[in-house]
């Protein structure tokens, strides 16, 4: 193949603690990141808020609500929502195993990117584990489609993102991004851009109990004369379907492997990547399980099928 696959599982060298507030919430939130075993995948784990020791899978099967924010759980009881950024810092930097302590039931927004994520990540450091990782190939075309809205993955020698958003504010308009996912790309082309919004939802949204942690300080917010409040102004000049990718990346995370094909969606959002994403797994011809087989002396090496355990994680 021509793309550079991880042969080997991976996992943090240490603990590392971050803490902020859910961006819809409001509340403060420490959050735990731990090293785990290999097959562990991410486990969230509620600590210290009386639901103690309860273990929520970062697997689509446990996806509760897809409203503004994809929520793992029940979300009229023990649930963690916000997931997708944090999600999408794993998956870009290729970290399969995580114990994570939360304290409360929101992911912290931080600064509405994956990039303090990315900083944690980094001084925790990263372990290669003597466990060979594996990988979800698409073998055929999957689509879906919501009105005007679709998403649909391709068979792709790589891991590919096309993103593809049309939104009636001309401080937003249409915009297409498309890019071969590596740890190297992911921090620099993705993992800065920052969720957003409109000044003129924002009433709206606090009556529903949203964005109740929401600001400028980790927001990019529409004002009602469509321009970009933020003083700062924007971090990429299209951040905007940048961060469409990011939550992609972090949804469809829930797969529990990585993917390689390409992902391609047009006005797309959380629920229409969860409904991609069962449409996808819920097809066994669609897709391979796969990992690296190396030969002639470990020079050379190819993705070989394997025979999926009953329970994979991927499985819904």
């Amino acid at each position: 193949m021509g793309i550079d696959l991880h042969e080997y599982q991976t996992t943090l060298k240490s603990r590392v603690t971050l803490s902020g507030i859910g961006v819809h919430n409001g509340k403060p939130v420490s959050i735990h990141f731990n090293p785990a075993d290999p097959d562990t995948g991410i486990v969230f784990t509620r600590v210290g808020d009386g639901h103690e020791g309860r273990e929520i899978r970062a697997l689509v099967s446990e996806i509760g609500a897809t409203d503004l924010c994809t929520v793992l759980g029940d979300p009229a009881g023990v649930h963690v929502a916000t997931v997708e950024h944090l999600l999408a810092a794993l998956s870009g930097l290729g970290i399969d195993n995580v114990a994570i302590e939360i304290d409360g039931s929101e992911v912290p927004v931080l600064d509405g990117s994956a990039a303090m994520y990315v900083e944690a990540f980094d001084q925790a450091g990263m372990q290669i584990q003597a466990v060979k990782r594996r990988y979800i190939r698409i073998m055929k075309p999957v689509r879906i489609e919501n009105g005007a809205s679709w998403a649909e993955f391709r068979p792709y020698d790589g891991t590919r993102f096309e993103i593809d958003i049309d939104f009636e504010s001309p401080a937003i308009g249409r915009q297409f991004f498309a890019i071969d996912i590596d740890p190297e790309t992911f921090r620099a082309e993705i993992s800065r851009a920052r969720t957003f919004g409109f000044m003129k939802d924002v009433e709206r949204l606090w009556a529903a109990g949203y964005a109740l942690g929401s600001s400028l300080e980790n927001s990019v917010v529409i004002g009602d004369d469509n321009r970009v409040i933020n003083m700062g102004g924007l971090r990429y000049k299209n951040e905007f379907v940048r961060h469409k990718m990011l939550d992609a990346m972090g949804d469809l995370a829930l797969a529990g492997a990585r993917f390689i094909g390409c992902f391609r969606s047009y006005r797309g959002g959380h629920k229409l990547n969860a409904a991609a994403l069962r449409r996808l797994l819920s097809d066994r011809s669609a897709f391979q399980i796969v990992e690296t087989s190396r030969r002639e002396r470990g020079r050379s090496a190819e993705m070989v099928a394997v025979n999926a355990p009953v329970y994979a994680p991927w499985m819904i």
